[in-house]
């Protein structure tokens, strides 16, 4: 499957899913009120207002899939998948507010204990157990989709649900409770469940700021990569291995030492092996950046200060124009390697046979000696 293809699915999916959930959560808003009113429960009947709040929610969600779906494009060449984590952020903030409310009501009830209150309606707790399957039901559906997806998003909307389904628990237990005229249970039960969802909400948003600050892949991942790329044919080390987070998605750079003397399209090609086995082998892979170097520039002294090839031959060719060999030169490699530049020269057999072919050699050594960033100039005959 193509990375657009996947994307498109991703989309699809969630999308699918937050129309669900917005239709039950319309569903459930306009009955909890309904019947909160008629049944003389205030508990269900900010439970319906609750449940308002949720569609507010699934409509941030939608926008968010939607945006975050994007192809990558010029202003955003890595893609828009941010825009889900900086929407998970936002339902987590949601969520600690539902902890906070449940907490301040399990609170006021508590407080309120020993007042005398009418109790609702007998068949209220037909109506919210009927709610309470439902965002049950919605919280296992929607977290089988997160998981499938890998959408950080979805999961945090998925505990929204919980949350919900929570909400109504505790109104369930303080209608019992009134029944059985031991109203202080539903209060300490709501102020545990609370905490627990205030716990929910910040490992969203703990999770998705790591990734907004671009905190690195578990080591578990790290270690996987790290394993593959040491594994590639032609790959002699690895090293400055940065990995970070987006969406759900693997990004990664590296630099891979190979052998110094490697044509450039060999360097290539092992760059694009590492690149498609990353991918295939390890899920939700989403962009490989390969740095090829011919040393462990780690350990290695810089090259950066060196002349590149034109700078260096209009220097040089000062140097050995005395060389009669020089005017005959077929091709020049540079070398760049620990912090000096080692020429090698491809020029025609001398017809005065090997003695001549060592004056050759000697020559171009003395040149190089002249110049404090050659290392050598080696000479290769035709």
């Amino acid at each position: 499957m193509t990375n657009s293809t996947s994307s498109e699915q991703h989309s699809t999916d969630t999308q699918k899913v937050i129309w669900i959930g917005a239709g039950v959560n319309l569903v459930l808003s306009v009955v909890k009120i309904i019947t909160g009113i008629a049944g003389n429960s205030a508990a269900l009947l900010a439970d319906g207002i609750h449940s308002l709040s949720d569609l507010a929610s699934d409509a941030l969600v939608l926008i968010a899939a939607r945006h975050g779906a994007r192809p990558a494009d010029e202003t955003h060449p890595y893609g828009h998948q941010r825009i889900e984590t900086a929407a998970t952020v936002m339902l987590g903030v949601i969520l600690i507010a539902v902890a906070v409310g449940i907490a301040w009501d399990a609170i006021e009830r508590v407080m309120q204990a020993g007042t005398l209150l009418t109790p609702p309606a007998a068949w209220t707790i037909v109506v919210i157990c009927l709610a309470l399957a439902s965002k049950e039901w919605l919280y296992r559906y929607t977290m089988t989709v997160a998981r499938k997806v890998h959408s950080r998003l979805l999961e945090a909307n998925a505990w929204h649900h919980r949350s919900d389904a929570v909400s109504s628990l505790i109104v369930l237990a303080g209608i019992a409770g009134a029944m059985a005229g031991i109203p202080v249970l539903d209060a300490v039960a709501a102020f545990i469940v609370a905490l627990m969802i205030a716990r929910i909400a910040w490992e969203l948003m703990s999770n998705s700021v790591k990734e907004l600050v671009d905190t690195a892949a578990n080591e578990e991942i790290r270690q996987q990569i790290t394993n593959l790329i040491a594994h590639t044919d032609g790959v002699v080390n690895l090293h400055m291995l940065r990995t970070r987070m987006m969406g759900g998605k693997i990004l990664i750079d590296a630099h891979i030492q190979v052998h110094p003397r490697l044509s450039v399209s060999e360097g290539h090609q092992i760059a694009e092996a590492v690149e498609h086995l990353l991918k295939s082998r390890i899920e939700y892979m989403q962009d490989v950046t390969i740095h090829i170097d011919p040393e462990n520039d780690e350990d290695a002294s810089p090259n950066s200060h060196l002349p590149l090839r034109t700078e260096l031959l209009q220097d040089l060719s000062g140097t050995w124009s005395h060389i009669s060999a020089a005017a005959d030169i077929e091709e020049i490699k540079l070398h760049y390697l620990d912090g000096k530049i080692e020429v090698e020269l491809l020029v025609p057999f001398p017809e005065g046979g090997t003695e001549e072919a060592r004056g050759i050699q000697a020559a171009f050594a003395e040149a190089a000696r002249q110049h404090k960033q050659l290392s050598a100039i080696k000479v290769r005959y035709a």
